[in-house]
């Protein structure tokens, strides 16, 4: 995915203030909302100057942008943990571990929950998310090759893909009105994702 930024940091100093920036960027989204990301507020709260915000972000799109590129960057390197660790750990219930782990992220990353729950996604955001959630699916299907229940075709792709859709689609509503998740609801996924990776399985 190309970079949401008008200009990449090069600088160890440049990349520490963008750092700050999108710090500051998240506290104001989960304590006022997506709305409240203006440059001038943004910048007010980094301590930088509008000038210096906007050689990297010109406006609210390009902060959402950034903030949710770093959320998926952070989702997609816990499942590139868990696809190393099921070769390793060889799960009982895979799909447990998976949900598990997805929920603990909707419970740490509260700007996640507010720009996702909110309604000031980009379209380039949502084009990011739709791929963000293909390289998900890969991680589901290296997982699925790494506990040698499965053999690699173009159908564990696209299985892989609907699963990880659905299971989005149930963890969201989880942690829509719930903070910590509804637990009985995340139980209902696990039940659903086990029968229809099961079924995958059996494909084999």
């Amino acid at each position: 995915m190309d970079t949401p930024l008008r200009r990449t940091p090069r600088q160890a100093r440049s990349k520490a203030r963008l750092a700050l920036v999108l710090r500051a960027a998240e506290r104001i989204l989960v304590e006022e909302g997506v709305e409240a990301l203006t440059t001038t507020r943004v910048a007010a709260e980094a301590k930088v100057s509008v000038g210096s915000l906007y050689q990297y972000l010109p406006d609210r799109g390009a902060i959402i942008d950034a903030l949710a590129a770093g959320y998926f960057a952070r989702l997609e390197a816990v499942m590139d943990d868990l696809a190393r660790a099921a070769a390793v750990e060889r799960w009982e219930d895979p799909v447990g571990v998976l949900i598990d782990a997805y929920a603990g992220i909707y419970r740490t990353e509260h700007g996640f929950r507010a720009l996702w729950f909110g309604s000031g996604l980009t379209e380039r955001t949502r084009a990011a998310d739709r791929e963000h959630k293909r390289r998900m699916a890969d991680g589901i299907r290296r997982v699925l090759l790494a506990l040698d229940v499965v053999r690699d075709d173009e159908p564990l792709a696209r299985a892989c893909h609907a699963a990880v859709l659905a299971a989005d689609a149930l963890a969201q509503e989880a942690f829509r009105q719930v903070p910590d998740g509804d637990a009985a609801l995340l139980d209902e996924a696990k039940v659903m994702l086990r029968g229809y990776l099961t079924d995958v399985m059996t494909r084999y």
